[in-house]
């Protein structure tokens, strides 16, 4: 342990380096100068040399030879080794210190990708690594920023209220009530996403899947929605067949269905329009969902599934959303072997999943 702390990569390769140089002149000179000099000076007596004669020849001739071949070995192996070990240690030593910027928490830390194909994959696995890092941090951000907006809009309201209705400003009628009332209920809705997300998260088994009527539950997830598409005058259309055979955990499916209808409703303006759509395909069934107005920008549309990704801030909170909804709806469709995503244009955005049919 302590030699390897006093040695760096630089003189671990190049004490190998002179390791295998020292073993191949013990063989080469074990060669040269015990079996070749004994066959030296057997050619040379054949030939009527006298043995010392022979053997002064011999260190002549091939003593000096050796003795500059084996410096000019030692010589080329620390400088090969040199040369191995900055190759290897730049790198290694650029990564040491990105890794120590990331654990003092900047993740936009990265390295460049360099050095013998190993050290360029333990370059990418790194900037991976700080990528998904900055990622989560950027998450763990805006869930802070949103989750104490989503908590203190509703917490001001209610204090306000109850202020008001203690000092006699407001008077106790059903309207003060109902006004209390949808504010509570605005927290109940958050607790209830955050519940849903984190019982997503700790599923250890995949849900229970059994045959069902699709057309049934997709009607039966509208005829909720209805009020909220009347109130403010938005048509919907739905195009789907009788019956719809499919395979898949009847709770989570009417959750899917309920949020990104709930959605559907959150971001159409009046007298917009909604399409609700369901075809069977080879293997599964498409449901999709389809609404006018604003749509989602081609840079937010890769993020829409995320947690607590908000498309426009301040839109969303206006709108009541907790950038939630989506979230769950990716992680309960997927438990159930099916597919989501999104696409937009300006004007129309569509939501779509598939389930096992």
């Amino acid at each position: 342990m302590i030699r390897d702390r006093w040695l760096g990569l630089g003189a671990r390769i190049g004490l190998v380096a002179l390791g295998v140089a020292a073993a191949a002149v013990c063989v080469v000179g074990l060669g040269v100068f015990v079996f070749g000099a004994a066959l030296f000076e057997q050619l040379m007596l054949e030939h009527g040399a006298t043995v010392e004669s022979s053997r002064s020849m011999f260190e002549e001739s091939v003593t000096r030879t050796f003795i500059a071949a084996v410096a000019v070995a030692f010589v080329a192996s620390i400088a090969l080794a040199t040369i191995m070990a900055r190759r290897i240690a730049a790198p290694l030593r650029e990564m040491s210190a990105a890794a120590r910027r990331v654990a003092e928490g900047d993740y936009a830390a990265r390295v460049q990708r360099g050095g013998p194909e190993e050290i360029a994959s333990l370059a990418d696995s790194f900037n991976q690594m700080a990528e998904r890092l900055d990622d989560q941090e950027r998450l763990r951000r805006e869930f802070i920023a949103n989750a104490a907006h989503e908590l203190r809009t509703p917490l001001t309201n209610l204090q306000g209220y109850l202020e008001a209705l203690r000092d006699g400003v407001v008077s106790a009628d059903r309207a003060t009530f109902e006004s209390l009332h949808d504010e509570a209920d605005r927290l109940v809705r958050l607790s209830r996403s955050l519940d849903a997300l984190a019982e997503g998260d700790i599923a250890a088994q995949p849900p229970t899947l059994a045959e069902l009527d699709l057309s049934a539950a997709i009607a039966a997830a509208i005829e909720l929605v209805v009020p909220a598409f009347e109130r403010q005058q938005i048509t919907l259309r739905v195009e789907i067949p009788p019956r719809l055979r499919a395979r898949a955990n009847a709770d989570h499916l009417a959750q899917v269905l309920a949020n990104l209808l709930q959605n559907a409703s959150r971001y159409t303006p009046a007298h917009g329009n909604v399409l609700v759509t369901a075809e069977g395909r080879p293997g599964d069934v498409l449901v999709t969902i389809a609404n006018t107005g604003d749509g989602i920008p081609s840079a937010d549309l890769p993020h829409v599934f995320e947690r607590f990704y908000r498309v426009e801030k301040s839109r969303d909170r206006a709108r009541g959303g907790a950038g939630i909804g989506l979230a769950i709806v990716k992680r309960l469709v997927e438990l159930g072997g099916g597919r989501v995503g999104a696409d937009s244009v300006p004007g129309l955005t569509r939501f779509w999943f598939s389930v096992p049919g």
